[in-house]
């Protein structure tokens, strides 16, 4: 059975017109789907739900999205959530994918948006990781595949899916110089729709949760006129 047959969709759009055509088109799809106009009723609902996957506007009545989207990525760390918004500016962008998988400018096309969902289920689906990974212990920096969590001096950080689902690709194999075509293959599958340079936002994010200085960045190296590479060798890997 594929997994757009059994895929929960939490839809959180104050406009009418749009909540209802998405929740039909997505509905025709053959996902179940969830509608709500505001953000106290989309945290009430996310916990009862429980979404494999949330689609969020971002400018809703009573609460940005994108406090949402962080709200409900603390309590569900690997909940994929696609931002839905008019807003256009690059640090609107880079705001809303510090937590965000994705982000989708109004107006789009459903058939779109559709392929975007299917692409974020499955990267969650391939990324299911075995019961027995190695994980990394670089310094200060531990990753674990089975948790899939990071922890840097002792302490969490708080990455979205994507965004460990991309540093762990690059740690596991340390300074090996990647390409973005190379990391959308290795992550998303061939599946990811859109601008190759989102590569570019989510490293910058995890430069942000992980380096000392993300300006200089000693953990994840750009590789000049070719792409990235995870740096430092790790001084064990444990299998758990």
């Amino acid at each position: 059975m594929s997994s757009k047959r059994t895929s929960r969709l939490l839809i959180v759009e104050d406009d009418f017109a749009i909540r209802n055509l998405l929740q039909r088109f997505l509905e025709r799809q053959n996902y179940h789907t969830e509608a709500v106009a505001d953000a106290q009723t989309a945290l009430a609902t996310f916990e009862t739900f429980n979404p494999d996957l949330v689609i969020l506007d971002v400018i809703l009545p009573d609460m940005l999205g994108f406090n949402v989207c962080e709200r409900m990525k603390r309590q569900c760390r690997d909940i994929p959530v696609i931002l839905l918004t008019s807003l256009t500016a690059v640090e609107e962008q880079m705001t809303g994918l510090q937590w965000a998988d994705a982000y989708i400018t109004k107006p789009f096309h459903l058939q779109l948006l559709e392929k975007q969902v299917q692409a974020i289920l499955r990267l969650s689906e391939t990324f299911a990781t075995p019961a027995k990974s190695p994980h990394l212990v670089f310094d200060d920096l531990i990753i674990d595949p089975v948790r899939r969590e990071v922890l840097q001096n002792h302490q969490p950080v708080p990455l979205t899916a994507l965004e460990f689902d991309l540093l762990y690709c690059l740690a596991k194999q340390p300074q090996q110089a990647w390409n973005r075509e190379k990391l959308i293959q290795a992550v998303w599958k061939h599946q990811f729709v859109g601008d190759g340079r989102v590569v570019d936002v989510h490293i910058g994010q995890i430069r942000k949760k992980i380096e000392p200085d993300p300006r200089q960045p000693t953990l994840i190296q750009t590789v000049r006129g070719f792409g990235y590479k995870f740096a430092l060798d790790p001084l064990k890997t444990c299998e758990v």
